[in-house]
């Protein structure tokens, strides 16, 4: 059962006198993304065809993010009554679709699969804490904050499947990394690009990396180091390493100069 609906936002809050437009622009962006969560969901249950209780809970979290991007989607029209979400996810799911023809993990196992739906939650989770703290504007930082208390709920189940399926698949501590890294590098794919153009791209032709750095830029922005190092925590507790060692602590500092830096650079380019 969903923990709330669009009806628990006090949407008569909105104040049009706190809009910050580089974050219009990436909810709008981000609308789109969590509606796709559809897709995911299918695709996970081919993969766990076997596992009824699992394809359950896939299901109800596929519907939570379909909730998350329709909120997203009427936040964003009434910060820019142009908006218009529908015609938006046409345009989307018209130059990105999600594969949907592997019965089997792309990730090599079940274990990665769920290795690679933690570090999605991951980036959510810190993304829309990221965005509730930045935003003034009230009925959004309602939603990004219960966005992001069902990315971390979300994240609780991915985990616990991964632990039982390690179990009996057994994936080391390598291959856990492997597939981490690799989940995380692809967060540079079409997807946020061509959801960042598909919402405010207006008539121009599509340009990837045009696209890419424009919602990089905006995005990035908004995090602050409690968000990288609560995220970096949650990587290193999915691939098997203590959230509480020094080494994570390093880590987080390293990643948050790396992403900070990035956000610098991609400022000055579009300055």
């Amino acid at each position: 059962m969903a923990s709330w609906t669009l009806d628990d936002i006090a949407w008569e809050r909105f104040d049009a006198t706190k809009l910050d437009p580089d974050l219009v622009a990436v909810v709008k962006a981000a609308s789109l993304v969590e509606h796709n969560g559809a897709d995911y969901a299918q695709y996970l249950c081919q993969v766990f065809d076997d596992d009824p209780a699992f394809q359950e809970a896939a299901r109800q979290w596929g519907a939570d993010e379909i909730r998350h991007g329709e909120a997203l989607g009427r936040w964003a029209a009434l910060a820019d009554p142009a908006f218009d979400f529908a015609a938006a996810c046409r345009r989307f799911t018209a130059g990105f679709r999600v594969d949907l023809t592997p019965q089997k993990s792309v990730r090599g196992s079940r274990s990665g699969e769920m290795v690679a739906r933690c570090m999605v939650e991951t980036g959510t989770s810190s993304y829309y804490s990221a965005l509730a703290e930045a935003s003034a504007e009230p009925v959004l930082r309602d939603i990004c904050r219960r966005i992001a208390a069902d990315e971390f709920r979300h994240y609780k189940l991915f985990y616990a499947t991964l632990k039982r399926y390690l179990a009996v698949e057994r994936l080391g501590f390598w291959g856990r990394l492997r597939v981490a890294v690799g989940r995380i590098a692809e967060s540079q794919d079409d997807e946020l690009a061509y959801a960042y153009y598909a919402a405010n791209g207006g008539a121009a032709a599509y340009d990837r990396r045009r696209c890419s750095r424009a919602y990089a830029r905006r995005a990035y922005a908004y995090y602050r180091p409690q968000h990288v190092e609560r995220g970096i925590g949650m990587v290193f507790k999915a691939i098997g390493l203590s959230p509480q060692t020094r080494l994570c602590r390093l880590a987080s500092g390293l990643a948050w100069r790396v992403l900070n830096a990035r956000a610098n650079r991609l400022a000055r380019i579009e300055a």
